[in-house]
């Protein structure tokens, strides 16, 4: 349903603010990938060549943008658990962002919150099938201590 004129729909406000650029989320992510997030301009050359982005809920340039602007609720993204950690981003960024370490990260972030990750054993016979082996063994990967 159209907004009446002059109004703004608020839920896709989003406040930036140097608090917001350098705040407890951007400073979190940062530490524990050691990745410098505002290096990304947003070319979306990490998305147009993964592999996975054809499964995700969120194009990975779209992943790094919530996370520069400290969008906490890109944890809750299926994208970040369907990286294959291929590198494949990384080789194609020009600015040396290493994405797959961003997505570690977040992962990381979640896990350390005591919510409960994927579990394998829930996945549908059929998924298992189809899904490439290196985002099953990269996955693997993700869950074991």
């Amino acid at each position: 349903m159209p907004l009446p004129e002059g109004k703004k729909d608020q839920s896709r406000v989003i406040s930036l603010s140097r608090q917001v650029l350098v705040g407890d989320f951007v400073k979190k992510v940062k530490e524990i990938s050691g990745q410098e997030l505002l290096d990304c301009n947003q070319c979306g050359k990490c998305s147009a060549g993964c592999p996975m982005a054809s499964a995700m809920d969120l194009l990975p340039n779209q992943v790094i943008r919530m996370a520069q602007l400290g969008q906490e609720e890109v944890l809750k993204s299926r994208t970040i658990w369907l990286c294959a950690s291929c590198l494949t981003c990384e080789s194609r960024c020009p600015r040396g962002v290493d994405l797959s370490r961003v997505m570690d990260a977040l992962r990381l972030i979640v896990l350390r919150s005591g919510t409960p990750a994927l579990d394998l054993a829930d996945l549908e016979q059929e998924h298992l099938l189809q899904a490439p082996q290196l985002a099953f063994i990269a996955s693997m990967r993700k869950y074991m201590p």
